[in-house]
């Protein structure tokens, strides 16, 4: 986390809003000017008559607007704190799904590795029954082809590793991989909390809390918006000198606008809508966040189910089969395409596990990071 420039970034932006913070507070400059009157160059009788002024002013601004200003500062800067905890909280589960991906591939592999030694046990067994007469040198063809095939499967999932290393030392702030390998228990099942608790979770997500704060800026836009036509004052005071009898006065000067041709109205009207698409920007990020937490919470409820179903009916019948078929065709009374279909149905059943795992461990990852807690009500059978 630490390490990822992803939180840097957002602290940059935090400091950003900061200086808009302090900027909206400032006062305007005064302004300091300087005039000379009758004055023609050339022309020496027109120079003695000129006149000097120097003028200095101040712009007076009226109505609040100051502190309107400073209002959708501060309402920006909130919403720039709750940005960082939203990237925060989505660094987390991306790296989470990252790390389930790389040990999820990890696990293939070494599935993938033990079929392949499972295949390979039977070729020998096989060449006895062909050097007996009893079988046709093809069985063992067919066999060395199936462990090939298995192998080849295994050399993409150690590709697809290399990939997800690279994809979760990224996500670590790294720009090599320092690992070889990581650990984690693919079999520790939780059961999710029901859908209603994660959608009150929901509110709490950072990327709704924000909201509140942009809402509280765009209202501060508003108010400058139609604070905008109250006229400012320019208070200006000067001195002025007549060279002609060389003497000197104070000159004072009030000046504002007239709104009569500009009234914001364009202005305001922008604002308004501004700030009143806030709620349905709102409204459209929840439903967009319970959309995704629904549909994680539906698959991690689904292959908790598939799971269930696997380990306690498909698997055991499979490898049971498995065994038996293995046992008669010692015996010789089952055939090569027998023991291999036998064989291919405990591998499919394996692999199907291993990708309802896989699945359920990616939607547990992604209803953490959406409710920002822990999926660990029950635990699972």
């Amino acid at each position: 986390m630490n390490a990822s420039p992803r939180i840097d970034i957002a602290d940059r932006n935090i400091g950003m809003a900061d200086g808009r913070r302090r900027q909206a507070g400032a006062m305007p400059n005064p302004t300091i000017g300087f005039e000379i009157d009758n004055f023609a160059p050339g022309n020496s009788e027109n120079v003695g008559g000129a006149e000097t002024t120097l003028m200095l002013s101040q712009l007076i601004e009226l109505g609040g607007k100051r502190d309107a200003r400073v209002s959708a500062a501060l309402g920006d800067a909130d919403a720039m704190k709750w940005e960082k905890d939203a990237t925060r909280l989505e660094l987390l589960s991306e790296t989470t799904l990252a790390f389930v991906e790389a040990l999820s591939v990890q696990r293939r592999i070494q599935i993938l590795e033990r079929q392949a030694a499972t295949l390979e046990r039977l070729v020998p067994l096989m060449q006895r029954r062909v050097d007996a007469g009893a079988s046709s040198p093809s069985e063992v063809t067919r066999t060395q082809t199936a462990v090939g095939v298995t192998r080849l499967e295994r050399e993409r999932a150690r590709l697809a590793f290399a990939v997800a290393r690279r994809e979760l030392t990224g996500l670590m702030g790294r720009d090599l991989p320092a690992f070889t390998s990581v650990s984690g228990d693919f079999n520790r099942l939780v059961r999710p909390a029901p859908l209603e608790v994660l959608i009150k979770a929901i509110d709490d997500n950072p990327q709704l809390m924000r909201w509140t704060a942009i809402r509280a800026q765009r209202d501060g836009e508003l108010l400058v918006a139609r604070l905008k036509p109250i006229p400012d004052v320019t208070a200006s005071v000067g001195w002025r000198y007549y060279s002609d009898t060389q003497q000197s006065a104070v000159r004072l000067g009030v000046s504002m606008p007239f709104p009569v041709l500009d009234r914001n109205r364009g202005g305001i009207q922008e604002a308004q809508e501004n700030s009143r698409k806030a709620h349905a920007e709102r409204a459209s990020n929840r439903l967009a966040l319970i959309t995704v937490v629904a549909k994680a919470h539906d698959t991690a409820t689904n292959q908790l189910i598939q799971l269930d179903l696997i380990r306690k009916t498909i698997l055991p019948a499979a490898r049971q089969t498995y065994a038996t078929i293995e046992t008669g065709y010692g015996q010789g009374r089952f055939t090569v395409l027998e023991i291999l279909d036998a064989y291919q149905t405990v591998a499919d059943a394996e692999l199907k596990e291993h990708e309802a795992l896989t699945s359920f461990h990616s939607a547990v990852a992604t209803i953490e990071g959406l409710t920002a807690s822990p999926v660990n009500v029950t635990r699972a059978r």
